[in-house]
């Protein structure tokens, strides 16, 4: 029998709608799973149990008295440890933050607490979001629900965690070089990076950098779009926030496929890809492709990408941290001081040669979507590893130049500025999860949500490209 706390977000609020499920019974079942799997997992990092049971029970007084429901309304959501949330600890997984507690909640979360959902915990995510592999000295690692010895990615890997074990039916990502996708392929769930401006991204130490993104993660396409419906708005302290981004439809239909045209890469022209992964790739597109209109093998232009992310990601690095560097830096991550030094080492000259670069980027990537509709990709280049491994070093006998260039097959789409949702498929060659990533320019939300929608109906019929399921079991202690 399914346990209140595995089913979907969507099936869980119809059914709190019509009085089948109470709020109370639904948080009490993701708080049983906590107990049970997160001393395995350290996927969870705060929790208020005395505040969200009180949550709970107003959810379930509102429901009694017939009130007006928010979208969320009774939904255990879990919240990246980088959004500050209202009486929570909030760290950003820095020792320097490590007793924070916020007097109010950022402005995404008072959205998704707006919308009803029960604000009830903190996720795990490497210090301000630096890094592909969730581990901080303020909280440790956190493990994959797959195997526990092996990394969830990051920086949103404690999202990706928890939801695939249970702990709660939603949950909260951000996405620079891959933040978001990467660890909902790696624990086997679904992440969507939205365009630029359709989450505001208000507070940035630099707000006109588009790159870094606030998105939803859940175990479906449906689910993952429902908390997108409360996280986005509009805020003027967003400059790429507009009414033109919202166009997120209310419902998903999903895409009729056989009129969809598909270009498919298994590297992005740019990316280096364990040879395994391009073979897993490969094998499960066989299995897809047939059924849009077209799909071609076709890598978008991504000239100069890998040093121009460097540059610009560095320019944000030293607008963030460079006063903590100067003024904290016994305190702060290998990552933090690696990216803001690196950071600091590049001139103005520099800086304008990468925006022009990426401006050269973001132009191909709209060009190459006047002849299709969307790109397929893998959504990471290796398996899950060890998370005593703080990066990958090496793939097919290369090493890696940089901690981040493992990280390309998303870092690279970031510098087109996509829309771009990671989409479990099935499992790799050592039993792992394995996910694609269905990509459409900027503004093109509807569309991808939608094709992602189809598609993961699709590859859900077929055992073998299904979203995996761990074992809960071996994760309870």
């Amino acid at each position: 029998m399914t346990e209140p706390c595995d089913l979907s977000a969507v099936e869980a609020r119809r059914l709190i709608g019509i009085k089948a499920l109470s709020p109370v019974e639904l948080l009490d079942s993701c708080l049983e799973r906590i107990t049970k799997s997160n001393g395995t997992l350290n996927a969870v990092v705060a929790m208020d149990e005395t505040e969200a049971r009180a949550n709970a029970k107003a959810a379930e007084k509102a429901v009694a008295d017939g009130d007006d429901l928010g979208l969320l309304h009774g939904l255990p959501v879990g919240i990246k440890d980088l959004n500050a949330t209202r009486n929570l600890r909030t760290t950003w997984g820095s020792l320097i933050y490590k007793d924070h507690v916020p007097t109010d909640d950022d402005h995404m979360v008072a959205n998704v607490r707006a919308a009803g959902a029960n604000v009830f915990s903190k996720t795990n995510t490497p210090e301000f979001g630096a890094g592909a592999n969730t581990t901080n000295r303020v909280y440790g690692p956190t493990g994959n629900p797959f195997d526990p010895d092996k990394t969830c990615a990051g920086s949103s890997g404690g999202s990706a965690a928890a939801l695939a074990a249970g702990m709660m039916p939603l949950a909260t990502g951000s996405d620079y070089g891959g933040s978001l996708r990467t660890p909902a392929a790696f624990c086997g769930i679904t992440g969507y990076r939205p365009s630029p401006g359709v989450v505001p991204a208000v507070g940035r130490p630099i707000s006109l950098n588009p790159f870094s993104v606030v998105g939803p993660m859940g175990r479906t396409v449906a689910d993952t779009h429902l908390l997108l419906l409360a996280q986005q708005d509009t805020n003027l302290r967003d400059p790429f926030s507009s009414m033109d981004d919202m166009d997120v439809p209310a419902t998903l239909a999903g895409a009729d496929l056989s009129n969809i045209s598909v270009a498919i890469s298994a590297d992005l022209g740019c990316a280096p890809v364990d040879k395994d992964i391009a073979a897993t790739f490969q094998q499960r597109v066989g299995k897809f492709s047939h059924v849009f209109r077209d799909a071609h093998n076709r890598n978008p232009r991504m000239h100069d990408v890998h040093e121009a992310f460097e540059i610009t990601r560095g320019v944000n690095f030293v607008g963030a941290h460079g006063d903590r560097l100067e003024h904290h830096r016994d305190l702060l991550d290998r990552n933090v001081i690696d990216n803001t030094e690196r950071g600091l080492k590049y001139s103005l000259g520099d800086v304008a040669w990468a925006h022009t670069v990426q401006t050269q980027i973001y132009n191909d990537f709209i060009d190459l979507f006047e002849e299709v509709d969307i790109l397929i990709c893998p959504t990471a280049s290796v398996s899950p590893f060890p998370h005593s491994q703080l990066f990958v070093e090496e793939i097919n006998g290369d090493k890696m130049p940089t901690y981040m260039r493992w990280l390309a097959l998303s870092y690279a789409l970031t510098m087109a500025l996509p829309a771009a949702c990671a989409l479990p498929c099935g499992v790799d060659h050592l039993g792992m999860p394995f996910g694609i990533q269905v990509v459409g320019p900027n503004g093109s939300d509807a569309l991808v949500l939608e094709v992602a929608h189809s598609l993961e109906h699709l590859l859900a019929a077929d055992p073998e490209t299904a979203r995996p399921i761990p074992d809960i079991a071996k994760l309870n202690l």
